[in-house]
């Protein structure tokens, strides 16, 4: 009987070895997960990107002009009092620094905008009232319109993560038309701002700006203009 025992395991070893031997367990694929994307608190770096949005402007003062008025018989220019609104598209590209100290950013940018911030023509011309700008006698009605504002800012804001609240002050440098006649002059901005990282370079945000230039070109107009525009960066 012992025999017939040990020749039977020795059989059943022999048949797993013919086999290929033990079976080994399966053992489970290792599935790798990748890293997840972390977003960077820190806003120091350069950046430049693209904005758009909206402004509008006024113009007050006193001008004299000839006025081509049937009641009016003298030769002497006539003392115009105005106040008058336009609006219209802003939009440009702008590229800047900025050094984060903690919750304390400050930094500098340029920015450079083409407009078309109109006043009607309507406004300045009303029915009643005819002006002539020209030195040969022919009537101007060519209106006014802001053409360029580009502004170089001082940003200093608060760093919460991947938000930045910031605001702005600064000069403001415009290029007008006005009656056909190219003015230009510099004033102040100031104005507050949002920037937020959709990606560890790439922010998105928004800026209202208040502008106000004194005496344009010594016109002895007073301009001013409130901008709305979006942007976009990439930060080096």
């Amino acid at each position: 009987m012992k025999f017939i025992t040990t020749a039977a395991v020795g059989a059943l070893f022999a048949g797993s070895a013919y086999a290929g031997g033990v079976t080994p367990a399966p053992v489970e694929p290792m599935v790798m997960t990748p890293a997840p994307v972390v977003m960077s608190n820190d806003w120091t770096g350069g950046y430049a990107g693209l904005s758009l949005g909206y402004g509008g402007v006024n113009v007050d003062g006193d001008v004299f002009a000839d006025l081509d008025d049937d009641d009016d018989d003298d030769d002497e220019d006539d003392l115009i009092n105005f106040d008058i609104d336009g609006d219209g598209v802003i939009g440009g590209a702008f590229a800047g620094y900025q050094y984060d100290f903690g919750n304390f950013v400050l930094g500098g940018e340029l920015d450079l905008n083409a407009a078309n911030l109109d006043f009607d023509d309507d406004d300045f011309f009303g029915d009643d009232l005819n002006v002539d700008f020209d030195d040969d006698g022919d009537t101007d009605d060519g209106g006014a319109s802001f053409d360029q504002i580009h502004r170089l800012k001082l940003r200093a804001g608060y760093d919460a993560g991947n938000t930045l609240i910031y605001g702005v002050v600064g000069a403001a440098y415009a290029e007008a038309e006005i009656f056909d006649e190219d003015y230009s002059d510099t004033g102040y901005v100031l104005g507050a701002g949002v920037d937020y990282k959709v990606a560890p370079n790439v922010t998105v945000g928004g800026e209202v700006l208040y502008h106000e230039w004194n005496d344009f070109d010594d016109t002895g107009a007073d301009f001013d203009a409130t901008t709305v525009q979006a942007r976009v960066a990439y930060q080096f």
